[in-house]
């Protein structure tokens, strides 16, 4: 398909700017979209090793929650989960990759909690440090699963700029390119024609004199 375009020299310098233009930013936005795609399968690997790790750890980290349970009064330990609040500091640090803006985490965990330790159990110690070490996993996880969400939408965009540059434009210029050419060298000969025939005539009368 060509585009509408008058048939004239300065349409044809204009169009040929247009589409050095349009091949630079091809090549421009193909490599960003390879760039992409390997940072994309990197973050893509880490989440789902990371993933499995939470996944697998999760029943081992309420196992001793539910055995203080058992071997505590529900009270006491009520009490000392109670005790054990604290807020979290959560810092949110921006990286980029290719213009795309990444969240990461960085988490500030608060003091050892202070409870009875004569009402519980010990395995409630040994879940509250489990949960202290599983906490940053867990923004880990969330910071990779938004990365690659955030990746995937931009390597999409990406891919349709790549392939309507690809497959409508530049075509669309080369077409619109070679009509004009050919037009204009099609009414070139036309004019030289012309001159020749003037200057046949012109020797003919002259001649004639």
């Amino acid at each position: 398909m060509r585009l509408k375009v008058n048939p004239n020299r300065m349409e044809l310098l204009r169009l040929r700017r247009r589409y050095a233009l349009a091949r630079r930013g091809h090549k421009m936005v193909k490599d960003k979209l390879e760039g992409l795609v390997k940072e994309f399968l990197h973050l893509l690997r880490d989440y789902r090793d990371i993933r499995m790790a939470v996944d697998r750890e999760l029943p081992e980290l309420l196992r001793p929650f539910v055995l203080s349970g058992l071997a505590s009064p529900k009270e006491a330990v009520a009490t000392a989960l109670e005790h054990s609040r604290s807020p979290l500091e959560i810092d949110l640090i921006h990286r980029r990759v290719l213009n795309v803006v990444l969240p990461g985490y960085e988490v500030s965990l608060p003091p050892v909690p202070r409870y009875s330790l004569l009402d519980t159990a010990g395995s409630l110690d040994t879940a509250i440090t489990r949960l202290r070490d599983y906490l940053p996993r867990i923004l880990r996880l969330a910071e990779l699963e938004h990365s690659v969400w955030l990746l995937a939408r931009e390597v999409e965009e990406t891919r349709r700029r790549v392939n309507a540059l690809e497959y409508i434009l530049i075509p669309e210029l080369r077409e619109s390119i070679k009509s004009i050419k050919a037009r204009l060298d099609e009414m070139e000969r036309f004019h030289i024609s012309r001159l020749m025939k003037v200057k046949e005539l012109l020797e003919v009368k002259r001649t004639a004199l």
